[in-house]
């Protein structure tokens, strides 16, 4: 758990302001066909200590989970201007991801929300 706490607050800071832009400029690494594990990879969205654990868990998700959040995360960086995206974590017994999208107002620039929900990443599934 303290790793998905870690790394989701890494994605936030690098789906945001500055960075946010940066990643923008490269969205074509989130484009369709890719992994999260690849884009881990390719990204070093983790620091090295913790990339192969980070990678690993990635792959441990179904496909369409990480589908849906590698379409949101490029649907994102694609919009213009980028939008922020929210990244958060809670226990489940399996794998779910809930995504919503809150519009920019006169006043505010709205975001997406993407809650990703699995199990603790060392915990075994009863299936496996």
């Amino acid at each position: 758990m303290p790793m998905l706490q870690f790394m989701l607050g890494r994605l936030n800071r690098r789906f945001s302001g500055q960075e946010l832009l940066e990643l923008s400029a490269r969205r074509e690494m989130w484009g369709p066909g890719k992994s999260l594990s690849e884009i881990a990879r390719e990204a070093r969205t983790a620091p090295p200590e913790l990339l192969m654990a980070w990678a690993s868990f990635l792959e441990t998700m179904p496909a369409a989970i990480q589908e849906t959040i590698r379409a949101v995360a490029y649907a994102a960086l694609s919009a213009v201007p980028p939008v922020e995206v929210t990244f958060a974590w809670a226990p489940s017994y399996d794998f779910e991801v809930t995504v919503w999208q809150a519009p920019d107002t006169k006043a505010t620039k709205g975001g997406i929300t993407v809650l990703i929900r699995s199990r603790y990443p060392d915990d075994r599934h009863p299936l496996r």
